[in-house]
């Protein structure tokens, strides 16, 4: 581990107490905003802007929808829209403009049932191609869908016939370096990881970690394919190497124990993809490095190449909260800025200070 004056810190800036369950939390590009996401007492959907003003949050606006809102993302959006799209109880995918946020610009009901994960790619200035979102649901069922076409996705992952439905609780898009190539992956809650091809729109990879699959993300959606993080429900996650598939046994991977209890989420840093933070239920932030191996591929005995997984290693852990962090976002703008919401009912902004040092 780094000398002790090296290693990064995880400093609390400010935080919120509110009046609702929070479940998802994003930054808003280019600014010092915040969106958080839940659902109220009494059953409806509430969407809370902050800004950061100092050493605290000031809300913005307040808007109440029907259904609870669970997840969202800004990633299929131009930095001049800044349109955000959300996924509720009731299936519903919407996107909203936040200036005038009383009708969805975009609405569809795109599952039967609540939409648990969210993910956009092709704005932002983020991958190539088109602007395409990602639901994946209760109701077993993952779907692409561009904004620019009503009502149908472009394409649908269902289990095949015959195969019981999961409940899909994490999507993420990578590979998305060029206008044709571009992957999904997706979690679920028996283990099971898919990767599917949106160019071949087929199944590419599959595996099956043995618990809930309760986050996936590729360090960047904008390369091609380097490393994927899979955490589950039993404290520990996977990092896979995605440079080198080999034919049968599939992708490299080192896997760490990170706690005892459920890792909710992993998320990069934007501004290096080595590092990462994952956030439990215990209440707690552990902050990785990947270490690459001297070489990432060699060949089988068959001359086949296959992967060489690195290592990780932990640079610092923080408990903050007596609940499960469910959420976490980084700053895509200002390095080390990140904000998390946990089942407290609090919303935190936190600095990581010595990322450069690392």
């Amino acid at each position: 581990m780094a000398a002790g004056l090296e290693r990064p810190q995880v400093v609390a800036h400010a935080q919120q107490a509110l009046s609702y369950t929070l479940f998802d939390v994003k930054w808003v590009p280019r600014s010092a905003r915040l969106l958080c996401l839940g659902s109220a007492a009494r059953g409806s959907g509430l969407l809370q802007l902050y800004e950061l003003r100092g050493g605290r949050l000031e809300l913005l606006r307040e808007i109440e929808k029907a259904k609870p809102l669970k997840c969202g993302t800004f990633g299929a959006t131009s930095l001049q829209q800044r349109y955000f799209a959300t996924g509720d109880f009731g299936g519903n995918l919407n996107i909203w403009n936040l200036e005038a946020p009383e009708i969805p610009v975009y609405s569809v009901k795109g599952h039967k049932e609540i939409i648990n994960s969210i993910d956009g790619v092709g704005g932002l200035g983020i991958g190539e191609g088109a602007p395409e979102i990602v639901t994946g649901s209760r109701d077993g069922t993952v779907k692409v869908w561009d904004p620019r076409q009503k009502d149908t996705p472009v394409a649908n992952m269902e289990p095949v016939q015959g195969e019981s439905k999961r409940d899909c609780w994490t999507v993420a898009f990578g590979n998305a370096y060029n206008q044709e190539e571009r992957v999904v992956c997706a979690g679920y809650d028996n283990g099971d990881i898919k990767l599917f091809d949106l160019k071949t729109m087929s199944l590419r990879w599959e595996t099956n970690i043995k618990n809930g699959v309760c986050s996936v993300e590729f360090d960047r959606k904008d390369v091609n394919m380097n490393k994927l993080v899979a955490t589950s429900l039993e404290g520990k996650f996977h990092v896979f190497d995605m440079r080198t598939q080999h034919p049968t046994k599939g992708f490299a991977s080192v896997s760490e124990k990170a706690q005892k209890s459920t890792i909710w989420q992993v998320r990069h840093l934007p501004q290096n993809r080595d590092i990462f933070m994952t956030s439990g239920g215990a209440g707690s932030l552990h902050l990785w490095k990947y270490e690459y191996p001297a070489q990432r591929s060699k060949k089988d005995l068959e001359g086949a190449e296959m992967g060489v997984a690195g290592s990780v290693s932990l640079l610092q852990n923080v408990t903050l909260s007596t609940q499960p962090i469910s959420s976490l976002d980084w700053s895509p703008d200002k390095k080390g800025l990140c904000v998390c919401g946990a089942f407290d009912q609090t919303v935190r902004v936190l600095i990581v200070t010595k990322l450069n040092k690392v």
